[in-house]
């Protein structure tokens, strides 16, 4: 997993995302349909969502979000964003995550 910091103040919304933001952070994984390492990344997302409370998960097919693919310079499947309350990007790893380091993460962010 290669982790980068700010994304140069993107913010995105609820509409973008077709789901409301987090109350404290939102982990945004942008996934293609035959992708070993998105099934993975899926589920350490979610069995942190289900540890941190006022974070949430959202996934988004890459295929089927190009334009927000484009917009946040996604090149390849899985990556995750980190967005905070606000859905100011404010990290993005590429690759499969480990538990750790989104937890790591989310304790610095929240």
């Amino acid at each position: 997993m290669c982790v980068r910091g700010r994304d140069g103040g993107v913010r995105l919304g609820a509409a973008e995302l077709g789901e409301g933001l987090g109350e404290r952070a939102t982990l945004l994984q942008f996934s293609s349909a035959f992708c070993a390492p998105c099934r993975a990344t899926r589920r350490v997302l979610t069995e942190v969502t289900g540890m941190v409370p006022g974070v949430v998960h959202v996934e988004l097919d890459a295929e089927a979000h190009l334009d927000l693919v484009r917009r946040l310079d996604i090149l390849r499947t899985p990556t995750v964003l980190v967005l905070d309350a606000d859905g100011r990007v404010v990290r993005r790893a590429t690759g499969q995550p480990r538990k750790a380091d989104v937890i790591a993460v989310l304790g610095d962010l929240v």
